[in-house]
């Protein structure tokens, strides 16, 4: 069950988490597109280097791009993002009106493994929603890997978000749908939950979860 008793501070992963996202959609775009290996350099557990690198500001989306169409030289550079950005869908009202109401009694964080071409995307799909970046006006910081240089699950990204907010872990609670992400944060003594296919942090804070 998810334990409130202590938690000032809640820290909150984006896609999959608040925002819904589909993988296999991706893999399904590049397949498309001449990539039939996608599912073995990247996936939500695993992925290959040039996207470590991309996640933490490493390449820039121009360079990402040229190595994608290494493998497919043939291939026009709208094609690659729009398959990229294929995985990110929708961000469900409900979700929105609970982070509202949770702010009201916790300091609210993102912090998201993420990339400069899916962050435009998906504040694309916020603002066409909602008129506006709602995320501004609900979180107190918004942490994206590459704008930071930092990623999920190493200790040296949370420890950043700790210090840079003043909060203590004890004190802190992150939901992330990656267990290898939950791993690393338990491994710092913050409060931890897996959130699994199926779940929904709406229903977690009703008092429906598992």
């Amino acid at each position: 069950m998810l334990e409130l008793n202590g938690v000032k501070n809640i820290i909150f992963d984006l896609g999959g988490v608040i925002l819904n996202i589909d993988y296999e959609q991706t893999a399904n775009a590049f397949k498309k597109i001449g990539i039939k290996n996608f599912n073995d350099i990247y996936s939500q557990a695993k992925q290959g280097k040039v996207f470590d690198k991309l996640e933490t500001g490493e390449i820039t989306p121009e360079e990402f791009r040229e190595y994608i169409k290494e493998i497919v030289p043939s291939l026009q550079l709208s094609d690659i993002d729009k398959s990229w950005n294929a995985m990110l869908l929708d961000l469900p009202v409900q979700r929105i009106n609970l982070l509202k109401e949770l702010k009201k009694k916790y300091r609210l964080f993102l912090l998201s493994n993420t990339n400069e071409i899916h962050i435009k995307c998906f504040r694309k799909i916020i603002e066409s929603s909602y008129g506006e970046n709602i995320f501004d006006s609900i979180f107190e910081h918004q942490y994206y890997s590459s704008d930071i240089g930092l990623r999920k699950p190493n200790a040296d990204c949370f420890q950043y978000v700790l210090e840079k907010n003043g909060m203590e872990p004890s004190e802190t609670l992150f939901i992330d749908d990656s267990i290898q992400h939950v791993e690393g944060a338990r491994k710092l003594k913050i409060n931890a939950y897996h959130l699994i296919p199926g779940e929904d942090i709406t229903a977690l804070f009703l008092g429906k979860a598992r």
